[in-house]
């Protein structure tokens, strides 16, 4: 049975429209010209969405948690410093993947809520391999700032890399690999890209490529087979390495197509303009914003549940009487805030004034 949700949560958002036309299309082969053609063609449309000239630009077969995986299992030797920004669930998470592969991980907590110190962040090692942190932190709503850390990382140690999780920022606000000095990014198709969950966009430089582990304890996420594979081996031929998804790569090469028929600085705009709405009702309604003003995203509005209200009697409400589901917090925070997201299709004023309307309802304050 097929339940009719407005997903305003955190996680997976309601897909673009085209995205979903795709997945229902007769499957191609994973060896078909044709899908190998829509393949190349995604790996251009993600460079431009990056920012970047990277030629190792591609779509990973799993969820965005792969692209974590990826990034720490191809750059991480046993007792390579590795320093992790930690401002919220996927800092944490960070800390535990690079510490599976061997790293010596040096954390520098912030408070959850709260951006990262990128001075903080360059005192706590003077010459870590690499430098790790989230861009839009998806557990607390927060964006920090890539663009300086990556500066201040390689303007005092240039060989140290920079990896940015992108999650949740990808099509959302700007992003840019290139120009902000990025070595390592990945991401997820389920929020702002507007894409069913099951790729991670994943990009690196070429210089983090020259130093990646030549056979790391991973053969499904080996970067270097996965890349013979992608653009082809020594001698230009692709060589099988799995099957790619390739429903799930036509849904995101049509995804893609309609971001960038829009063109990025509207979309963008467009996740502001709801953002601010959203932000605005909430505050109407006598809300408290979580996240630190400034700091704020406007693809993903972290509120304070009010005091005596039961964060998960309102949830229940939303979604059986209004069929809309938005997020709990996580943490010590999983009572206390809500994560309503406005990503993609859903980054629409109605949207925003649906969602505030419907809690006015709920808690009484229409």
């Amino acid at each position: 049975m097929l339940v009719d949700r407005l997903l305003l949560g955190p996680g997976p958002s309601n897909p673009y429209p085209e995205a979903t036309e795709a997945l229902a299309r007769p499957l191609l082969g994973h060896l078909d010209p044709e899908f190998l053609r829509i393949l190349d063609e995604t790996n251009d449309r993600l460079r431009t969405v990056w920012g970047t000239s990277n030629a190792r630009t591609l779509p990973l077969s799993g969820t965005g948690s792969i692209g974590m995986e990826a990034a720490f299992a191809n750059m991480v030797r046993p007792g390579d410093v590795v320093v992790v920004a930690v401002n919220g669930l996927f800092g944490e998470r960070m800390v535990d993947v690079a510490g599976r592969y061997g790293a010596d991980v040096v954390r520098v907590d912030h408070d959850w809520g709260q951006p990262i110190d990128a001075e903080r962040v360059l005192a706590a090692h003077p010459a870590p391999a690499l430098v790790a942190a989230v861009h839009a932190e998806t557990s607390t709503g927060v964006r920090s700032d890539i663009a300086a850390l990556a500066a201040a990382v390689h303007a005092r140690e240039p060989d140290t890399l920079v990896l940015a999780d992108c999650v949740t920022s990808i099509a959302g606000i700007p992003v840019e690999i290139d120009e902000w000095g990025v070595d390592l990014a990945y991401a997820g198709t389920q929020k702002c890209i507007g894409v069913a969950p099951g790729l991670a966009p994943f990009t690196m430089s070429e210089r983090a490529w020259q130093r990646r582990v030549e056979r790391p304890p991973t053969w499904y996420l080996d970067l270097g087979l996965i890349g013979n594979y992608v653009a082809g081996g020594a001698g230009g031929a692709r060589v099988y390495h799995h099957t790619a998804p390739t429903a799930m790569i036509a849904s995101l090469h049509a995804g893609l197509g309609r971001v960038l028929e829009e063109g990025l600085p509207a979309v963008y705009d467009r996740h502001a303009v709801a953002g601010a709405r959203l932000a605005d009702g909430l505050r109407d309604l006598g809300l408290e914003l979580f996240a630190a003003a400034g700091h704020r995203l406007p693809e993903l509005t972290t509120v304070r549940v009010p005091d005596g209200v039961d964060s998960a009697k309102v949830r229940t409400r939303l979604l059986e009487e209004y069929g809309i589901e938005i997020g709990a917090g996580v943490g010590q925070y999983a009572g206390s805030v809500w994560r309503i997201g406005l990503m993609g299709h859903n980054a629409r004023l109605d949207r925003a004034d649906l969602v505030v309307a419907a809690l006015a309802a709920v808690l009484g304050r229409a």
